[in-house]
């Protein structure tokens, strides 16, 4: 463990800054995250959410500021790199599946392949995890032959058979049907029973009231709130989150 962060948190996140060209999307973040916490991050589009988790685990190139991950620090360094992303899981908007694989395919090329695990072993946990998230009847099925709500529970499988320490979720909801987001939202309910540390960009403002230990409200790349759901949703401390929840309440 890297004496540079405590270990208290599994996440330690200080003076985070991230531009696309003139345009600073993150300014100077820092943040917490203890191991096992439930963090839900929301606010309007284009506030910094799907950034910020996204440089996490080095899918965007921080410019400046300091990030670590279960005492590893993330830098240019490849090895530390492929560390962080071996103990952290991704779930995206799109679901990202590999088309010419069956569902069983995806969910074992990494465990094989990152870990070294066999293929015997890597199926049966795989197939565990499927009934888990219930889609283990469609193992053998490719992902087009899927529904958006499989497939997306289908890349929520893929990344927990990593056996990740970390989730982070970007909008995982967000490109389904509105029938198929309660399937995924209750998917993501069990994961949160079993206490795994996770980070949810979202605007389903009913799951983070549930699930959430913390909301982080963002707008124009800076944390606003930090606060409890109990607080957010009834006592937000800023103009803006006020105006955000209005509006949502209002969709």
């Amino acid at each position: 463990m890297s004496t540079e962060t405590n270990a208290e948190f599994v996440i330690n996140i200080k003076g985070l800054c991230k531009s696309y060209g003139a345009f600073d999307v993150l300014k100077s973040i820092s943040l917490n995250v203890r191991r096992g916490e439930k963090i839900v991050l929301c606010g309007p589009s284009g506030s910094g959410k799907s950034t910020l988790i996204r440089c996490i685990n080095r899918l965007e190139k921080h410019d400046a500021g300091d990030i670590h991950v279960d005492g590893i620090k993330l830098t240019d360094d490849v090895k530390n790199v492929r560390m962080v992303r071996a103990d952290v899981g991704m779930v995206f908007q799109h679901f990202n599946l590999f088309p010419h694989m069956t569902v069983l395919e995806n969910c074992t090329l990494a465990p094989m392949r990152v870990r070294g695990i066999k293929r015997k072993e890597a199926e049966a946990r795989a197939m565990e995890i499927l009934e888990r998230v219930r889609v283990s009847s469609h193992a053998h099925k490719h992902p087009a032959q899927l529904s958006g709500g499989q497939q997306q529970r289908v890349a929520i499988a893929r990344a927990l058979c990593m056996a990740p320490t970390i989730m982070l979720l970007d909008e995982p909801t967000s490109a389904l049907d509105p029938e198929m987001v309660r399937e995924v939202l209750d998917t993501l309910t069990l994961l949160v029973e079993d206490g795994m540390t996770m980070l949810c960009v979202t605007h389903e403002m009913g799951f983070a009231k549930a699930v959430a230990d913390r909301i982080l409200f963002l707008d124009q790349g800076e944390i606003l709130e930090d606060n409890s759901p109990t607080d957010f949703f009834t006592a937000p401390r800023t103009d803006r989150a006020q105006r955000f929840l209005s509006q949502m309440i209002h969709k």
